[in-house]
Parts: structure tokens; C-alpha cells; sequence
């Protein structure tokens, strides 16, 4: 029996081992999509605790605790850090199976030195000794970017966004990896969810540009696309719930957008014409910008009704949502490609059944000018685990070319989640490593590393031309 998460976890072939600690191990980590928040690079964030950096705002963490029936009260509620605290390490053990519990491991091993195993036994001597950890001057967000050799970062951010902190870091010769913000529109487009209206407020006041038409959010939206340019943007992303396709004339979209200024209820195909005109507007900026373009879709937001009116969105009620859509994604590739304004595009479905038609219709659009222009993004949210990993990079490699995926990303809003990069690249390894095993790709191991090498790092620098 092998020792827990030694340093041949996950790989288990010698190919493999080769693979990871020759050619994967020390690649820097281009995580060129994240939710963590610019103003704490900027600030160098210290945090006084585990809890504080480990579960303030990771709602994976807050699932596992609701699963084993955790009062709200020590997730989101007014416990003190320490009770919290205690109460994940009793759920954790219970975790069997769940990525989360490698996750934490890796985490507690790589930024604390605990080499044991988190539980309630062991809980008050973890606690004391990341306190002493997080007491270093190097245990800052910043330190904790160079100590996991992080070369890029990709936040996401408003349209509306000042990117202020970005400015700062941008001019701040001490930061030496590179912070770009995304833009992500999603707010503008959703005419049928609550807010919308509060919000083109605020774009008209971001952008400078009455809102008085569609033709006019679209100026609105290139406005600050300017902006997010201006500061280094290489991408945008969209949350889309499912894709959707339906044109409509000029005269109906104003109609459409006029119904929602005044507060009326838009119909579901009304909604979804909005969205596709301002959708292919963003696609052709994006494509003269030169930025990639990122959608996630497929995902059922806030289905319990209660606890979203308690907490709001984002605190881990969200579910994945029916396969679906293909229709309409396809057809929104079509439109943009048919004038040639397709830009280098990732999609990402957070239901693993559309795996198989994304690993296909990528290929009915790709073509000169990027190895990959359309790209099959990595096992997102739900499905980043080792299944999931392994299923999505199969597909990938029986339906496309595996060896231009431009590989793994955090999504996370934690500054300890770099370790995910480990388990991608642990997960990466074994796969490939196996093909070679079994005789299903020559044991040249220098062009295969290559190839790793490539998945980890070196696609991701081309495709967003870092």
C-alpha cells in the first residue's frame, strides 16, 4: 500500500512519474481565469487564520460542511473563525472520494508544511500552525502567488469596474506576475433577471453613453471594452444559463429594450433575442481586440429559493443544469465565423454530457491563425475532479487534438486553490503516461514531456498571446 499523497500521488505508472516530476512539476502556472480580488494583490493581504484565507468565500468548502449538516451559523453565520474552523475539520474526514479532501492536503502540505491529515484530532494543531505560517512576512497574497510560481493571473471583472487596482498594478515594479482583468458582461445582458435595470444605470454612468437603444448599449459596451484593453484584458467571459440564438430587427430589440427601461416583464424569447444581438456585438469586439472569448453555460443558478433570499448568489447553491443548447451555441459560432469575426474562443459546460459535442463542434470551426482557435475548456466547477479531468481531456484527445489544450485555471477565490494546478498536472501525467504504458503512443519521452510541458504552460502563453 502506497503512503497517503506521497510524492507519486495519482501517478501510477513509472511513465508517468517521469512525466510529472521531469516535465510538469516546476512549469509556472498561467491561471488565466479567477475570481480573486485585485485590491488584495495590490495590498498584499495578510490573513490572521486558516479560516480566514480557507473559508471566507469558498463555497466548495461551505457545500461539504451543509452536506454534513453544519448550522449556517459556523459557515456563513457569526461563529467565531476558530469555530468554523473546527467544524470543517469534522466534515472533511467524511469526505471520502471528494476532490476536496486532496485538495485541502495539498493545500495544508504545500503553504504550511503539515505533512498529517485533517481532523478533528489534529484540527487545534493545524490551526496553530498555519497562525505562525500566516504570520510570515512572505504568507501575503503576494508571496503566496511566487511561492506557487503563478506567471499570469486573469481576474473577472464588471464592465463597470474603475479597474483601479489594476492600474496600480500595472505600475507597481515589484509585482512580478503579470494581473490582467477579464470582462464579463454578463449584467448587461440579462434583461431578464432582477438588477438589470439598476445596472444599465450604472453602465450609462461608467461609459458615458445614453442609454437609449441597443445600438447605444452597444456603444456602451465597446466604451469600457476600451478601458479593460487600455489595462492589458486578454479575455472576456460570459455565464451563460444555456446558450440561446434568436435574431431579431433592429425595431424589436429597441422594443424589447424600451419594455425592460420601463420596468415591464420580457418574455422568455424576448430575453433571448436581447442577449443574442449584444452576445455577437461583444463576439466581433473581441475578435478586433484580438481577446479570447470564454463561455461557461449550463449552470442552474440559486434553485433554493430561501437561502438565496437569505445569503444571495454565489455562497454554493448553484447546481448543474440540464445538457442543452447545442443548437444555438453552434449557430452563435456560425454567425460570428460567416463575417470572419470569430475570435479564439473556450467553451466550458458545467454539465459533463455535452462533452462530447463540444470535443466535436470545436472542430467544425477552427482554422488558421491559433493551434486550437477554438478550444474545449478544462472540467469547470463541478468537474474538476479526477473523473471529470480524465473524461473531459479523453474526449478532448478522441475528437480533437489534446496536445493544443491550452489546460487548467483555478475559477477559484482563494489564493491556496494554485494547487489545483498540482492535481491537474498529476492527473495529465497518468493519462498520458498510461497511453505510453499500454503501447498507444510511442515511449519517445522527450517529444511526449514536450507535449505536457505544452498542456501545463506553453499553450496557454501562445493562445493569450502572453
Amino acid at each position: 500500500m502506497k503512503p497517503f499523497m506521497d510524492k507519486d500521488f495519482l501517478l501510477s505508472t513509472p511513465t508517468a512519474q517521469r512525466l510529472y516530476h521531469e516535465y510538469a512539476a516546476d512549469m509556472p502556472i498561467v491561471d488565466y481565469h479567477c475570481h480573486v480580488s485585485p485590491k488584495e494583490i495590490f495590498e498584499d493581504k495578510h490573513f490572521e487564520n486558516i479560516t480566514q484565507v480557507w473559508l471566507g468565500g469558498d463555497h466548495y468548502k461551505w457545500r461539504l460542511m451543509r452536506s454534513n449538516g453544519v448550522d449556517e451559523y459556523y459557515i456563513t453565520g457569526g461563529a467565531s473563525d476558530w469555530e468554523k474552523f473546527e467544524k470543517f475539520a469534522e466534515a472533511l474526514p467524511r469526505a471520502i472520494g471528494n476532490p476536496m479532501y486532496h485538495w485541502c492536503h495539498l493545500e495544508l502540505k504545500k503553504y504550511f508544511g503539515f505533512e498529517g491529515t485533517l481532523s478533528p484530532a489534529t484540527a487545534k494543531e493545524v490551526w496553530e500552525l498555519a497562525e505562525k505560517k500566516l504570520a510570515q512576512a512572505d504568507m501575503g497574497v503576494r508571496g503566496l502567488i511566487a511561492q506557487s510560481n503563478v506567471a499570469f493571473v486573469g481576474t473577472t471583472d464588471d464592465p463597470i469596474d474603475t479597474l483601479e487596482w489594476h492600474k496600480k498594478l500595472a505600475e507597481d515594479d515589484t509585482m512580478k506576475t503579470v494581473v490582467a482583468p477579464s470582462y464579463r458582461p454578463d449584467k448587461a445582458l440579462n434583461i431578464d433577471k432582477a438588477g438589470w435595470l439598476e445596472y444599465i444605470g450604472k453602465l450609462e454612468a461608467a461609459s458615458g453613453v445614453k442609454l437609449d437603444s441597443v445600438a447605444a448599449v452597444k456603444k456602451a459596451l465597446t466604451v469600457t471594452m476600451e478601458k479593460f484593453h487600455a489595462c492589458g484584458c486578454r479575455a472576456s467571459d460570459h455565464g451563460l444559463d444555456a446558450p440561446v440564438y434568436r435574431v431579431a430587427g433592429e425595431e424589436e430589440l429597441n422594443a424589447i429594450f424600451a419594455k425592460g427601461l420601463a420596468g415591464g416583464t420580457v418574455t422568455a424569447g424576448e430575453a433571448e433575442a436581447f442577449k443574442t444581438a449584444l452576445l455577437l456585438h461583444c463576439g466581433r469586439e473581441y475578435h478586433r481586440l484580438d481577446w479570447v472569448m470564454q463561455l461557461h453555460y449550463n449552470a442552474m443558478r440559486n434553485p433554493n429559493t430561501d437561502m438565496f433570499r437569505k445569503l444571495g448568489p454565489d455562497t454554493g447553491y448553484d447546481c448543474i443544469g440540464p445538457a442543452g443548447g447545442e443548437v444555438a451555441l453552434a449557430r452563435t459560432l456560425d454567425a460570428l465565423n460567416i463575417t470572419d469575426e470569430l475570435p479564439r474562443t473556450i467553451l466550458y459546460s458545467l454539465n459533463p454530457c455535452d462533452n462530447a459535442f463540444i470535443g466535436t463542434v470545436i472542430g467544425s470551426f477552427q482554422g488558421t491563425g491559433a493551434q486550437g482557435k477554438i478550444q474545449h475548456g478544462s472540467a469547470w466547477w463541478f468537474n474538476d475532479n479526477n473523473p471529470g479531468m480524465r473524461e473531459q481531456m479523453t474526449n478532448l484527445a478522441q475528437l480533437s487534438i489534446l496536445g493544443n489544450f491550452v489546460g487548467m485555471l483555478t475559477d477559484s477565490r482563494s489564493f491556496l486553490s494554485y494547487t489545483r494546478h498540482e492535481y491537474f498536472r498529476r492527473i495529465l501525467c497518468d493519462l498520458v503516461g498510461g497511453w505510453v504504458e499500454n503501447s498507444e503512443y510511442p515511449a519517445d519521452i522527450e517529444f511526449v514531456g514536450g507535449l505536457v510541458r505544452d498542456i501545463c504552460c506553453n499553450n496557454a502563453v501562445r493562445y493569450f498571446k502572453l
